[in-house]
């Protein structure tokens, strides 16, 4: 018998569950480690920042869930990974062992990276966790009885740019079905070195259909850009030309900002030589294993890919939800092949596919691959995104109530682009 880990229970790793539940021998023990009880639906975050979800919308514990399904569930989290004794650490101080661990974490918000950054200490709101998004949530009305200017964007190092976007467009959204839209000049700061880059240097007419959005929606921006400071009512930004010195200091007042931050590897496994880079992501070979140790996959955000192409400021490369499962496929039928003495063969197809919303509209975009040149490099926008997300965000989480695995993206988008298969 073996037992299967997996930490983590975000978007990859209660797909990577249950997919592993189905996949494997009952005679084989399947365990969660989460830090908390909870699933909640990132991609729904934006929405709940300007009170369109609340947190019961898009949160739900998953211990009843996963024991349906035979899945044991553990919600202590992992202080540290012990990978030469095959062995968690977790915050109660117990002790588990495994054979195989699946790491599907998520990344480690790196606020402190920018001084005054961020909801804990600082000045800024995120929209990478709920509990971030609640802060939001609940300030929100006040904000706009009271408007001023919004600072909105991604600071260097950021590497997931879609709901950066996606926030600064349902806030607009929002404000002009308030009416006080007048009252709230934007500014969309991003470390990108140009609009619609999305660390994936462009998709499709990308640049110009979101260039194009954000002056019919008057939201200025500054890109190429570096914030050094943030304090309560003022933005410091550098911004870089096309070979990274300095062009202009900008000091952006703001009564309201969200800002993404950078990620780096969480604290479970970072420093850990090996199995990590320098920024604390998993490396993984093509069939999403790690190296050094052969018993560990990863799949997510928390895997380490690199840049797609130099940028003047630093600029990461976003993970999208198909590229995660896909990932998750490739990793479940790889650990089903090392139990039965096979070799792993499956590869995850890391290709970008996005539906980004824009409150009333939206745009979707597909790369395939993911780095240029790519056979598939296509951008369109249009209101049936958002209907699109609405849809996909009720289906996620009845799926993840229902306990199944059945992959969304790979069918909805081969038929949105009459192709068989996304290689």
């Amino acid at each position: 018998m073996a037992h299967v880990v997996i930490m983590g229970a975000g978007v990859g790793g209660m797909p990577a569950a249950y997919e592993m539940r189905e996949q494997l021998d009952s005679k084989h023990k399947v365990t969660v480690v989460n830090n908390g009880e909870n699933f909640h639906f990132t991609p729904s975050n934006p929405w709940v920042g300007v009170k369109w979800r609340d947190r019961k919308h898009i949160e739900f514990p998953v211990r009843t869930y996963l024991h349906r399904k035979g899945i044991e569930f553990n919600s202590s989290g992992v202080k540290r990974v012990h990978p030469d004794q095959n062995q968690l650490e977790l915050n109660d101080g117990s002790m588990m062992d495994y054979d195989y661990l699946v790491i599907a974490t998520g990344p480690k918000l790196a606020f402190d990276e920018v001084e005054g950054l961020g909801p804990h200490g600082g000045f800024t709101h995120s929209v990478c966790h709920v509990d971030h998004a609640m802060k939001s949530h609940e300030i929100w009305d006040d904000f706009c009885k009271d408007p001023g200017p919004i600072v909105v964007g991604a600071v260097q190092g950021a590497s997931c740019f879609g709901p950066a976007y996606e926030y600064a467009f349902i806030m607009e959204t929002d404000l002009r079905k308030r009416k006080i839209r007048t009252k709230v000049p934007m500014t969309f700061v991003t470390s990108e070195p140009y609009i619609g880059h999305l660390g994936l240097g462009g998709v499709g007419d990308s640049k110009g259909i979101l260039e194009s959005a954000m002056r019919d929606k008057h939201i200025k921006w500054i890109c190429n850009a570096k914030v050094t400071k943030v304090e309560d009512g003022k933005m410091y930004v550098t911004e870089h030309d096309e070979m990274g010195q300095e062009k202009k200091q900008h000091e952006l007042p703001y009564k309201y900002s969200m800002m993404l931050p950078a990620f780096k590897g969480i604290d479970a496994v970072f420093g850990l030589e090996g199995l990590t880079n320098p920024r604390g992501f998993i490396t993984v070979d093509k069939h999403q294993r790690n190296a050094k140790y052969k018993n560990i996959f990863a799949v997510g955000v928390c895997v380490a890919i690199p840049p797609v192409e130099p940028t003047p400021v630093p600029v990461g490369t976003p993970k999208t939800g198909y590229m995660i499962e896909s990932m998750v496929t490739a990793t479940v039928h790889n650990i089903k092949a090392d139990l039965t003495g096979q070799p792993a063969d499956q590869e995850a197809t890391w290709n970008a596919v996005c539906l980004a919303d824009f409150g009333e509209s939206g745009v979707a975009f597909v790369a395939i691959p993911q780095i240029p040149p790519r056979n598939v490099n296509w951008f369109s926008e249009g209101k049936w995104v958002h209907l699109t997300k609405v849809a996909f965000e009720k289906y996620f989480i009845r799926k993840m109530k229902k306990g199944t695995s059945e992959p969304f993206y790979e069918g909805s988008i081969m038929k949105m682009l009459g192709i068989e298969k996304l290689k």
